[in-house]
């Protein structure tokens, strides 16, 4: 019953069958004199597969106000896939003003805007599918961050990412539940999830202080492939002799762990970490993931102890949710093979 009711919890939301792939495209706003920006877009990598091959291209709209003064050059390749330019904006500065990317709507690109004020002060959003506009705020609060900025505000503003990151990442998530399952409401449980936790925060610190650079498609895939091994596991019987994985879930899960922070790495990259205060960003990060990985868990827990009495317990009820499980999870790995190697063919 309390595998049933993880799935549908899952596969209640709409944009679920959509798994997590964090490579999206940047664009950076930096002001050099009042009101004029330096601009760098980047699109999303062909490596990523979030764009397909005849897929419209995709570029920034910047407000009516903003003037192109001109070109400051492409890629260090010579490529188109990253551009630069220099606007002016105006008085106002952007602020209360709208930065959108037409076609992200309805797409699969993530996009980030970081944009950045002589003064140091820095904002940064993210544009999906279901919000393609960015509102730069009014006043330099509510979220800005610059150097220098207060310990507490780092803190939360990171906090609050690694929260909502998780929450978003429906492979993670499904990892997690997937977890949840193995355990069930045990005392191992909450182990279980700490060994995940600590192995991701690993791979993650590694990766954003540049001591490991993984490329980001093999990893999307090998994560997919995760989730596969780990439905396997559920679909086995009582009757059958316990593997290592039952006996030891934390070791799988620390395992695996390592795997999941370099997708966790692309989020936090991409977004921008104060370069004064590195630690304590990964560490709110990675305390936010943790509790929303709890969330998760303390919810499915609430629900299973409340519903367990009503639903029958027969045999193909409990390893339906694997076998689902397992299906999308395979269904990911196939299309981020194939969409990896059609950009490399």
């Amino acid at each position: 019953m309390i595998r049933l009711l993880a799935l549908v919890l899952l596969l209640a939301h709409p944009r679920a069958t959509l798994a997590h792939t964090f490579e999206p495209a940047l664009l950076d706003l930096r002001e050099r004199d009042p009101g004029v920006f330096d601009v760098v877009w980047r699109p999303p990598g062909k490596e990523s597969g979030a764009v397909l091959p005849g897929d419209p291209p995709l570029a920034p709209l910047l407000p009516a106000s903003c003037r192109e003064l001109g070109r400051l050059g492409t890629s260090e390749d010579g490529s188109e896939e990253r551009t630069a330019f220099r606007v002016d904006c105006g008085p106002g500065r952007l602020r209360g003003e709208r930065i959108g990317v037409p076609g992200i709507a309805g797409s699969r690109v993530d996009a980030i805007v970081r944009l950045t004020w002589n003064d140091g002060h820095a904002v940064s959003g993210v544009l999906r599918s279901d919000s393609a506009e960015f509102v730069v705020p009014e006043e330099p609060s509510g979220g800005m961050l610059r150097l220098g900025a207060p310990a507490r505000t780092v803190a939360w503003r990171y906090l609050e990412l690694g929260v909502a990151h998780i929450l978003r990442g429906y492979d993670h998530l499904l990892f997690v539940i997937g977890l949840f399952l193995l355990v069930g409401a045990t005392r191992a449980l909450v182990t279980t999830i700490s060994a995940f936790t600590i192995a991701h925060s690993l791979t993650l610190a590694a990766a954003v202080l540049g001591l490991v650079d993984v490329p980001s498609a093999p990893v999307e895939a090998l994560i997919a492939l995760s989730i596969v091994v780990l439905a396997r596991e559920l679909t086995r019987t009582p009757e059958e002799a316990p593997t290592l994985t039952r006996r030891y879930p934390w070791a799988v899960a620390f395992t695996f762990g390592l795997l999941h922070g370099l997708g966790f790495a692309g989020a936090l990259a991409e977004t921008g970490v104060p370069a004064d205060q590195i630690p304590l960003a990964l560490v709110a990060f990675n305390l936010g993931v943790e509790a929303g990985q709890l969330l998760v868990v303390v919810v499915l827990v609430a629900l299973a102890a409340g519903l367990r009495r009503h639903l029958p317990a027969w045999p193909w009820l409990r390893r339906f949710p694997a076998y689902a499980m397992g299906t999308l999870a395979v269904a990911w790995t196939i299309e981020r093979i194939l969409r990896f190697w059609q950009v490399t063919a």
